[in-house]
């Protein structure tokens, strides 16, 4: 008798074992994918691979913080008085920060030797601060705002070292639109897997997003110094004067101009101005549509619904930009450039004239397109640094660009959340955006790509 209960129990216990194996290789299996294609192409053996890993924590703590934040400013009241939540946020974050850009790179480009620490900085910086704001997330203090202010400028302080680091963690196989096409996709990733979770844990409560984002950020703090340490180092590199272009072409005589944007060559000085329109497009419609969709959802669909539904499609959009930038590599990158702003113009013409009939058709659309064009554009800017600008200048002008881009965004979405909530009139102004940037660009683009896109940039 004690023998037969033996061999069951035995039985059980392998029984359970082989459960387990089977509910745990799903996981396990999941987990050793993801870091065979992170440090793929020699990105393990450079360090790549924990840039890969430490942007994607990055991009989840911001998501669970926005969902925080969104649920307090825009979702738990009417939309009259939620314009005035998200002005008033406008007005104390992003205003302020329009100030503080121009100023964030040139003050981590003159720190090459603490880039490891910047970032941990910054993902420190936004632990404290969530936890700060966990207080105030509830009743929608003022005192949430100037913290949000803070959170913003740590994340795009982190954006500008992160463009800067690429370069010095590329692998011998990998070219710099691949690597940056593999850094933002682990970033998108991360960010639909963190909504899901910030938002179950808004059902605990309004505060449990943020400690989810503390939690995460603390963690990205430690996960910054695992980072090479060839990160810290700033041999062989030199400040761009980014002056103007004249000034590129010989000898300077008199005082020495201002820093501009210029003496990077006129592909990267074209491409930067088209991105910024595409950047501004993109914080246009953010703001716009979030206001509009809920007041006027789309084919009669919950507001909700409408608004989920536009940022699947951004977001795709956005994925299916950055896969495209890692296929096409660096081919002609002006003229992809130039592609995206015709087809970003395209669409919001389209939208803006057939809103009225189709507007669920159209603006979803407009949504993805502007989400591939941003994606793919950028990925082509980051082509033409990689190959006009000289590698000792190539991080200082990676930081400046970056602060225009965002800069850019802020006055997208100031001129959204200005708007009457009216569907033709919103597409009809993001069709002036993209057409500004189109005239400034486009043609400029085109010559450059004739001439080789190539300019001696002034080190100084």
């Amino acid at each position: 008798m004690a023998a037969v209960r033996a061999t069951r129990e035995s039985r059980a216990r392998r029984a359970g074992r082989s459960a387990g194996r089977a509910l745990h290789r799903p996981f396990t299996g999941a987990a050793r994918g993801l870091r065979r294609a992170t440090h793929a192409h020699g990105a393990g053996e450079s360090g790549l691979a924990k840039l890969i890993e430490l942007h994607a924590v990055n991009s989840a703590g911001d998501m669970m913080i926005t969902v925080a934040l969104a649920s307090t400013v825009f979702f738990s009241v009417p939309t009259h008085e939620a314009r005035g939540r998200v002005a008033l946020y406008l007005a104390v974050t992003l205003a302020p920060f329009a100030l503080l850009a121009p100023v964030v790179g040139p003050l981590l480009d003159r720190v090459p030797h603490g880039r490891r620490a910047a970032m941990a900085g910054s993902m420190l910086a936004r632990a404290v601060l969530a936890v700060m704001m966990s207080g105030a997330v509830a009743g929608g203090g003022l005192e949430l705002y100037p913290a949000a202010l803070g959170v913003l400028v740590s994340s795009k302080a982190y954006g500008v070292v992160r463009s800067a680091v690429v370069p010095r963690l590329l692998p011998p196989r990998i070219s710099l639109v691949k690597a940056n096409s593999r850094v933002t996709l682990s970033g998108l990733l991360a960010t639909g897997a963190a909504a899901p979770i910030g938002a179950g844990l808004e059902l605990i409560g309004p505060s449990w997003p943020l400690y989810g984002a503390f939690a995460v950020f603390v963690g990205g703090t430690f996960l910054s110094f695992s980072l090479p340490h060839k990160v810290d180092s700033g041999k062989g590199e030199t400040r761009a004067r980014l002056a103007s272009r004249d000034a590129a072409a010989g000898p300077v005589r008199g005082p020495r101009p201002k820093p501009g944007l210029r003496t990077v060559g006129p592909s990267v000085l074209h491409g930067l101005q088209a991105n910024a329109a595409l950047r501004s497009l993109s914080g246009f419609l953010t703001f716009f549509l979030a206001f509009l969709l809920r007041e006027h959802p789309l084919g009669g669909l919950d507001a909700a619904v409408s608004l989920g539904l536009v940022a699947v499609a951004a977001g795709t959009g956005n994925a299916l930009g950055t896969a495209l930038g890692a296929w096409l590599k660096a081919r002609a990158p002006e003229a992809i450039v130039a592609s995206m702003l015709g087809l970003a113009l395209g669409a919001m013409v389209v939208a803006a004239l057939f809103y009225a009939v189709l507007a669920i058709v159209v603006v979803t659309a407009a949504a993805a397109t502007a989400g591939l064009c941003q994606a793919l554009a950028k990925l082509s800017l980051d082509a033409m640094i990689q190959r006009d600008v000289p590698e000792a200048v190539r991080t200082s002008a990676f930081a400046r660009s970056e602060t225009v881009l965002q800069m850019s965004w802020v006055v997208g979405g100031a001129i959204g959340i200005s708007l009457p909530l009216f569907g033709m009139l919103g597409m009809t102004v993001a069709a002036g955006l993209v057409g500004l940037g189109a005239a400034l660009a486009v043609r400029g683009l085109l010559g450059a790509a004739r001439r080789g896109g190539r300019a001696a940039p002034r080190v100084v």
